[in-house]
C-alpha cells in the first residue's frame, strides 16, 4: 500500500446512530490518496459502535481505547497517521464526496507557504440528515486569527486540513480540555502558522441534541470561561490591537463586551482588568470615557452572575 497524502481521523463514543454515515462519506472521497482511521473512545453501547467500524475491515485502521474525552481520540489518529495532512471527521458529521480534492486543489492553485492551515463554510444538516441551512465563514485576515478566536467563531474543526509538520511542530490537542480542545490548539496554532479561508462548503455539520457541548454543558461553560481567560493573557497587545484596530485599552475594552455578551464572567472581568491596566496610553478625557464604560461592564457583569450564564465556543 502506497503511503496515503491525507489521513481522515474520525473519534467515535458511542456513535452507532450516525457512524456509518461518516465513514462512508470519508471512503466516498474522489481524492483517493487516503487513508481513514477510526478511534473508538471507551464506548459503552454494548458493541454496536464497534461492531460498525469492524465491519469496514481493511477499508479503515479501527483503533478502540478505553474513554478519555474527544482530544485524546485525535491524538490517537494524529500519533497513527501516514499522511501529509491531517482531516478531522466528527463520527456524526459527513464529508461531501470532493472535501479533500477541493482543498489540496485550493492549496496548490493558491500557492500558500508551507505549514499552511486550511479552513472553510460548512452546511448544517439535523439529526434526520436533512440540510436545514449553511455557515458562511467572515473569515480574519490569518494575522489577525489569534484576536478572531477570541471574539467569534471563525473555525469548525472538520472542515480544516491541517499539515502534520504543524503538530509536529506545536504539539496535539490538549487531553486535560473535554469540550474546547480545538480551539485551545487552533489558538496555539495561529501564533505560529497561518489559517487561510477557502470559501466553500465541503461538510455537513450534524445538530442534534446529543452532541458533547449540550451533554456537557456545564462543564463547557468553565472550559470556555477558563480558555478565554488564558486567550486575553496570552495575546500580544500588537495582535490585539491589529485584530481591533484602535487603541490598546479600548481592545481589551471590545474583548471584555464580547465576553459579557457570552456570560464568560471571568474572562471579560480579566479582559476588564487589562483595560484599566493601559489606561495611561489614553489622553485624560478619553481615560475618563473608558473608565465609564468599564464601570457600566461591571455592574453588567454582577447582573449576569446574578441571572445565570450560559456560555460556548461556537455561539
Amino acid at each position: 500500500m502506497s503511503i496515503p497524502k491525507v489521513t481522515i481521523v474520525i473519534p467515535v463514543y458511542n456513535g452507532a446512530r450516525y457512524l456509518r454515515e461518516a465513514i462512508d462519506s470519508a471512503l466516498a472521497q474522489t481524492f483517493k490518496d487516503i487513508e481513514v482511521i477510526v478511534v473508538n473512545d471507551g464506548s459503552s453501547d454494548g458493541g454496536k459502535t464497534e461492531e460498525i467500524a469492524l465491519s469496514y475491515g481493511t477499508a479503515i485502521r479501527y483503533f478502540r481505547k478505553e474513554n478519555g474525552g474527544v482530544a485524546s481520540a485525535l491524538n490517537i489518529g494524529i500519533r497513527e497517521m501516514k499522511g501529509d495532512y491531517f482531516s478531522w471527521l466528527s463520527h456524526d458529521d459527513v464529508f461531501y464526496v470532493d472535501k479533500i480534492a477541493a482543498q489540496l486543489s485550493f492549496l496548490d492553485s493558491s500557492g500558500s507557504i508551507p505549514d499552511t492551515i486550511l479552513y472553510g463554510d460548512y452546511d448544517i444538516i439535523n439529526s434526520k440528515s436533512e440540510f436545514t441551512g449553511s455557515i458562511k465563514i467572515d473569515a480574519p485576515k490569518p494575522e489577525r486569527m489569534c484576536f478572531a478566536l477570541m471574539v467569534s467563531y471563525p473555525i469548525h474543526g472538520c472542515t480544516t486540513l491541517i499539515p502534520r509538520s504543524c503538530f509536529e511542530k506545536e504539539g496535539l490537542f490538549d487531553e486535560k480540555l473535554r469540550t474546547t480542545q480545538d480551539y485551545d490548539l487552533w489558538f496555539r496554532f495561529a501564533g505560529l502558522f497561518p489559517f487561510v479561508h477557502q470559501a466553500k462548503s465541503l461538510i455537513k455539520s450534524r445538530h442534534h441534541e446529543a452532541q458533547g457541548t449540550i451533554t456537557m454543558n456545564k462543564l463547557h461553560m468553565l472550559e470556555v470561561d477558563k480558555l478565554l481567560s488564558i486567550f486575553v493573557n496570552e495575546i500580544s497587545p500588537e495582535e490585539l490591537v491589529g485584530g481591533y484596530g484602535g487603541t490598546l485599552p479600548h481592545a481589551y475594552a471590545y474583548v471584555a463586551e464580547s465576553f459579557y455578551g457570552r456570560k464568560c464572567l471571568g474572562a471579560a472581568n480579566q479582559a476588564r482588568k487589562r483595560a484599566f491596566q493601559s489606561l495611561e496610553v489614553l489622553t485624560l478625557t478619553m481615560k475618563w470615557k473608558l473608565f465609564f464604560r468599564l464601570s457600566l461592564m461591571e455592574v453588567k457583569g454582577r447582573l449576569c452572575a446574578l441571572l445565570g450564564s450560559n456560555n460556548s465556543v461556537r455561539g
